[in-house]
């Protein structure tokens, strides 16, 4: 049997992406030009906030109380997790020494990069959880600085619980500026603050095209697109729970593509059948958003068996990746490109999105072919060093100079040149260059 498609997305993501390029560069450029007023301006313009940029120690503590004790709990048990997990990842990072030859070492360090900027989604949600996914793992790194921007709502400023949340994750500045202002505010050292190193955190197709553009100049965790989810499920699935996983992710934006993959045709029809009423269900913002990717986005794909369904899966690389399926182990081991897998369905997605203690921040849009999500590490510059005696650089030195000398580079070889000269005086060294 070949692969099926009970039901095929008639867009892409890229469809619905508009060119907002020159728009985004013409914003930074004017930013970086005129510097602290004109990136207020846009903040007045786009934000429509007249309050403070840096929120003050004052301001973070109205703010704090201003959060129902219930929820602190909640954002304190989601840090936890995600402290702990970030810990855990750090010590898989070790500096390095090792004798390449006798008497020449050769060492590897890995030394966290001194300012993150985290970029915290505002618009219609509080991403609480994505303060909490950026600023506790550039804390964790050991990065100096940490600045959190947030978009503002007008005359209102930076929801409390965001505030709260990146404050207690170990924010040295909290920012109320979005959007590209807010971007360039971090990349560019505006307001007093040091220039972010990396750029971090989700944002819309205007934030995503800021990081885009300054990449390079700065360090990004990864461009962005909409967020994507696939379910790998078998005849033992619960049709009702992959109905409801593939609305929960479909309600992110209306081209967030949501995927099922399975190898039971009446699984795919009752989880066909069941999404419309969910959606249907929903509060009416998400219900658009989920209905319009489901509609426009969404594929179900019947495969022959399980090993197709993996080639399947892995050929998509979803950033969310779930197995509702027998013999999980399999499936873990077989599995090889996703973001961030969900195993079994007592675990859902929503839990990495917010609690459990993997990051959110994940590559979308078939880039985890190539790589993961944000994690402790991408703070983390590994860098090498080396150190020889004189005796241990010979072989080196000689080496060296022929290498140098069969590519055309003098000057490289009479580097190595000198020092034989030099700690070996009247030694004779073959040093010629040899096709």
């Amino acid at each position: 049997m070949t692969r099926q498609y009970l039901k095929k997305a008639h867009l892409t993501s890229a469809s619905g992406a508009s060119d907002v390029h020159e728009s985004v560069q013409a914003i930074l450029s004017d930013i970086e030009t005129g510097r602290d007023t004109t990136a207020l301006d846009y903040a007045r313009k786009f934000d429509r906030y007249e309050g403070n940029i840096i929120l003050t120690e004052a301001e973070i503590e109205a703010a704090s109380a201003e959060v129902p004790e219930k929820l602190k709990a909640d954002i304190r048990f989601a840090h936890d997790n995600v402290r702990r997990f970030a810990e855990a990842q750090k010590a898989t990072l070790s500096d390095v020494e090792v004798e390449i030859t006798p008497g020449f070492i050769a060492g590897q360090k890995a030394i966290p990069v001194d300012t993150a900027g985290c970029y915290v989604p505002g618009g219609r949600y509080s991403h609480i959880a994505s303060a909490i996914m950026t600023v506790t793992t550039a804390k964790v790194a050991g990065c100096r600085h940490i600045i959190a921007t947030s978009p503002p709502r007008p005359g209102e400023g930076v929801p409390p619980a965001i505030v709260y949340a990146a404050h207690i994750c170990g924010a040295d500045t909290i920012m109320a500026m979005g959007g590209v202002q807010g971007v360039a505010a971090m990349s560019f050292g505006l307001f007093g603050l040091p220039r972010a190193n990396i750029l971090v955190g989700p944002g819309n197709q205007y934030v995503a095209e800021a990081k885009r553009i300054l990449y390079g100049r700065v360090g990004i965790d990864m461009i962005a697109g909409p967020t994507d989810s696939l379910i790998l499920a078998d005849a033992t699935a619960d049709a009702l729970i992959v109905a409801t996983d593939l609305v929960s992710q479909a309600e992110h934006g209306y081209n967030s593509p949501v995927w099922l993959v399975t190898d039971d045709r009446t699984l795919a029809e009752e989880v066909m059948a069941l999404v419309p009423t969910l959606i249907a269900d929903l509060p009416e913002t998400n219900r658009e958003n989920a209905a319009a990717a489901w509609r426009d986005y969404a594929e179900v794909v019947l495969c022959e068996d399980r090993e197709d369904m993996a080639a399947c899966s892995d050929a998509y690389a979803p950033e969310h990746l779930t197995v509702q399926a027998d013999d999980l182990d399999w499936w873990k081991d077989r599995l090889t490109c996703y973001g961030s897998l969900f195993v079994g369905e007592e675990t859902t997605v929503s839990y990495g999105d917010k609690v459990s203690g993997t990051n959110h921040v994940l590559p979308t849009s078939g880039a985890a072919s190539y790589t993961g999500g944000l994690s402790v590490h991408k703070y983390m510059k590994i860098v090498t060093w080396q150190q020889a005696t004189r005796e241990g650089s010979r072989p080196v030195a000689e080496a060296t100079a022929r290498i140098s000398r069969l590519e055309g580079m003098e000057g490289h070889a009479r580097a190595a040149d000198v020092r034989l000269a030099k700690y070996f005086p009247g030694e004779t060294f073959d040093l010629r260059a040899e096709a």
